[in-house]
């Protein structure tokens, strides 16, 4: 199987390593239209060859691995162009656009719209490394729209990234996401700005910083060319997210300006909760996927 892999960071490059790791593919070609990434790539062994977008007609699988806005766009012409063999895949962070984009695109049944969760802070393709996906969650949405020989090669290839693939509709999803990992980011960005503001005016501030700073901030690395396009397509669900999350915040300012110390404590013991659901998360074992 030949796979072509559009976007060469650290999702597309991760995916890649993986896919020739497991061994179902004989080739891995990569397209990235940033020319310093498609180099690097080449020299990291991401991929056997960068090749241009005509060439995804030699493809048996094409996974698109680029922000959310370039695949809405992207994502037509993709299909208009490969042959009726060919399967497309996506990684974007949100479904309800990218699925509306080809809703009636003659060739939507050889699209399987999905989200592979998984990451780190870092982009590019250096940052792209073997096992990021193992033992992690991938989401297909509308797989009823795939036609059943496109679904099977998309769960084989998630399967060979060790993935555990559950189905959802794109609404759904979006607004799972929005609380789970957009509002976990919104967050990093906005405390790592309101940090920068404060250390205009007091030059020690980070010297002050520990390990509780730097783990809650670290998302703020992340990339804004990804995630700007990711929450502009999610803002429904993100701003009913936000407006949460401020509630719980002014209603702990309430208590703090009122040192209620029992207050706070309640708060916190009720959030506190979230420990027994990360530790069952981490225990769990979860086998790849198979079609049924």
């Amino acid at each position: 199987m030949n796979a072509t892999i559009i976007g060469l960071g650290l999702i597309g490059g991760s995916i890649a390593l993986d896919l020739k790791k497991a061994g179902i593919v004989s080739r891995v070609t990569g397209i990235d239209l940033c020319s310093a990434h498609a180099e690097e790539a080449a020299r990291l062994g991401l991929v056997d060859e960068v090749v241009q977008i005509e060439a995804i007609k030699d493809a048996d699988v094409v996974i698109m691995a680029i922000p959310v806005s370039a695949l809405v766009k992207l994502l037509p012409a993709v299909l208009d162009l490969v042959p009726s063999h060919t399967v497309v895949i996506d990684a974007g962070s949100t479904k309800s656009q990218i699925c509306k984009a080809v809703a009636n695109h003659t060739k939507r049944s050889q699209f399987v719209a999905a989200h592979p969760i998984a990451g780190t802070e870092n982009s590019g393709p250096s940052a792209a490394f073997s096992g990021l996906f193992k033992n992690k969650t991938n989401i297909i949405c509308e797989r009823e729209r795939s036609s059943p020989a496109a679904l099977e090669l998309a769960l084989k290839v998630f399967d060979a990234l060790g993935m555990n693939t559950i189905f959802m509709e794109p609404e759904e999803h979006d607004r799972h996401v929005a609380y789970v990992s957009h509002l976990s980011h919104v967050s990093s960005f906005l405390l790592g700005q309101t940090v920068l503001d404060i250390e205009r005016d007091e030059k020690n501030i980070f010297d002050l910083a520990g390990s509780g700073f730097a783990s809650t901030v670290r998302l703020a690395k992340s990339s804004p060319d990804m995630w700007a396009p990711i929450f502009e397509q999610n803002a429904e669900y993100l701003s009913q997210a936000l407006l949460e999350y401020i509630m719980h915040l002014q209603k702990f300012q309430y208590y703090l300006m009122k040192r209620d110390a029992k207050e706070l404590h309640k708060i916190m013991t009720e959030a506190n909760r979230i420990r027994e659901i990360l530790n069952g998360i981490e225990l769990k074992q979860p086998k790849p996927s198979t079609v049924k």
